[in-house]
């Protein structure tokens, strides 16, 4: 029988994000495949944490290609990137808490491209004055993480409607941002 890896992924991924202390076994089952066979693709959870990471960035690089952050204002943009970004939400919320994915010289290049055309994102925004030129773009990246992951959980907790996703995480998040004229 032939496995789709990036279904075996998707479908580890979907329990990951609800149970990040999964056993290999629980994920398994989650995935529709035994022990073993997820084990001749992953040879242990930190390969298949690896892999789902490099699922993660791939579908991240997409949404931001789908968002056209080039065009038009930078908060339009802001507001596209996260709309994209919804469907991956879960797993970026799973990734930015495996801290072993950012230690050392075998950390993903993907997490700087992603950082990257966030962060002129966020300079575009403070060049044409749109947003706060105190507050770094470097920091505006890892608070638009932190926002996609929190509003990931508290959508999956049943806390905050899906629905509410995108308004939620860009009306916060540019409430801090945008460039407030004073008198």
């Amino acid at each position: 029988m032939s496995v789709d890896r990036d279904q075996m992924l998707r479908n580890a991924a979907a329990l990951l994000t609800r149970k990040a202390t999964a056993t290999m076994d629980e994920v398994a089952r989650a995935a529709g495949i035994s022990r073993a066979t997820l084990h001749r693709h992953f040879a242990g959870r930190d390969a298949l944490v690896r892999a789902l990471e490099d699922l993660g960035i791939r579908e991240c690089e997409a949404a931001l290609d789908a968002a056209r952050l080039d065009e038009g204002t930078a908060e339009d943009a802001l507001r596209r990137l996260v709309t994209q970004v919804e469907p991956v939400a879960g797993l970026v919320a799973f990734l930015i808490t495996e801290n072993q994915l950012f230690e050392g010289d075998a950390q993903n290049e993907g997490w700087a491209r992603l950082d990257a055309r966030m962060a002129a994102l966020f300079q575009r925004g403070q060049e044409s004055g749109e947003f706060r030129i105190d507050l770094t773009p470097a920091w505006l990246t890892d608070a638009l993480y932190g926002l996609i992951g929190s509003a990931a959980w508290s959508v999956q907790d049943g806390r905050v409607a899906a629905k509410d996703f995108p308004f939620m995480i860009a009306e916060l998040l540019l409430g801090g941002a945008r460039r407030r004229v004073t008198p």
